[in-house]
């Protein structure tokens, strides 16, 4: 077999990881079209199917799913290398994926990062913002940002933001027409605002601590979000009761336009860390950002 086009190779890694010639295509910045025809060629030239299509989905057969164990850790081993590399630099560059919440974004990371990217022009990142625990390493994230008690094994984890707690909040207008709630339980006769954990996840059963007791709660109502700051709308607008970030209802609570209840069973949750594999940690693309959000604690 002639030698292969190490760019065939990484474009069959490329539609292996996404599992779609247009997902593909769109992250190579290249035409589907032009991928379709390289991976034609690859097969054709290797003498061997490497991937099943169907109208809907790309997988792998086992020639691909071989070709594809071999390929990646190699491949990935490289741009570890040429990242270490990457700080002889005088400036950091490259590009960061950061996997993590819209309320993670807004409330920690997006504040501090903004004027620090002013400084470095040849560094981008790119957020990916999901309720659910992205999968860092297989999913080709360089991090993702967790709560204290989410931190996986064997990643290095830099607390970033201070705890924080979830409240039960409500419009004055909703309270005025339904029982104040008493005890969380009394939460499954209330109409509430659900969050869902990511598009194929279950619903968010709210948590609640007083006194050493814990309990979860499942609530339902009208509406389901995957976003904190979306619930905020639909409880303004009187849809019922949200559980989410304080800081996101404060200003509201502060004017009236909302009410916090059930304030004594709201517990407090570790902050936020930004966690990323050891193999990152020479990365000075990945350095300023650390050093961007690291928490430092006000005394």
């Amino acid at each position: 077999m002639a030698k292969q086009s190490f760019n065939d190779l990484l474009w069959f890694l490329a539609v292996a990881r996404e599992r779609s010639f247009t997902k593909a295509a769109a992250k190579l910045g290249i035409a589907q079209s032009t991928v379709s025809h390289t991976i034609k060629k690859l097969e054709a030239a290797m003498g061997i199917r490497l991937l099943t299509r169907t109208t809907r989905n790309v997988g792998l057969t086992e020639a691909g799913e071989r070709l594809f164990q071999s390929l990646a850790p190699r491949v990935e081993e490289i741009e570890r290398d040429i990242d270490a590399l990457m700080v002889l630099r005088d400036k950091p560059s490259g590009t960061i994926k950061i996997t993590l919440s819209d309320h993670a974004l807004y409330s920690v990371v997006w504040p501090k990062l903004r004027t620090v990217l002013k400084n470095y022009p040849d560094l981008k990142v790119e957020f990916s913002l999901d309720s659910t625990f992205r999968n860092i390493v297989e999913e080709g994230f360089d991090a993702g940002v967790r709560l204290g008690g989410s931190v996986e094994k064997d990643m290095i984890a830099v607390r970033i933001g201070p705890d924080w707690r979830l409240v039960a909040i409500a419009s004055p207008e909703y309270l005025a027409a339904h029982p104040l709630p008493r005890h969380p339980k009394d939460l499954v006769e209330h109409t509430c605002i659900n969050t869902r954990q990511g598009a194929a996840g279950g619903l968010y059963a709210w948590e609640f601590a007083k006194d050493g007791s814990e309990l979860r709660v499942r609530v339902d109502g009208q509406l389901t979000f995957n976003s904190s700051h979306a619930m905020i709308g639909a409880a303004l607008n009187g849809y019922g009761i949200a559980y989410l970030p304080e800081d996101l209802a404060e200003q509201h609570i502060a004017s009236g336009a909302l009410v916090e209840v059930l304030a004594d069973w709201s517990p407090k949750f570790d902050g936020y860390y930004l966690c990323y594999p050891s193999a990152r940690q020479n990365s000075a693309a990945l350095k300023v950002i650390v050093d961007a959000l690291r928490y430092r604690e006000i005394r």
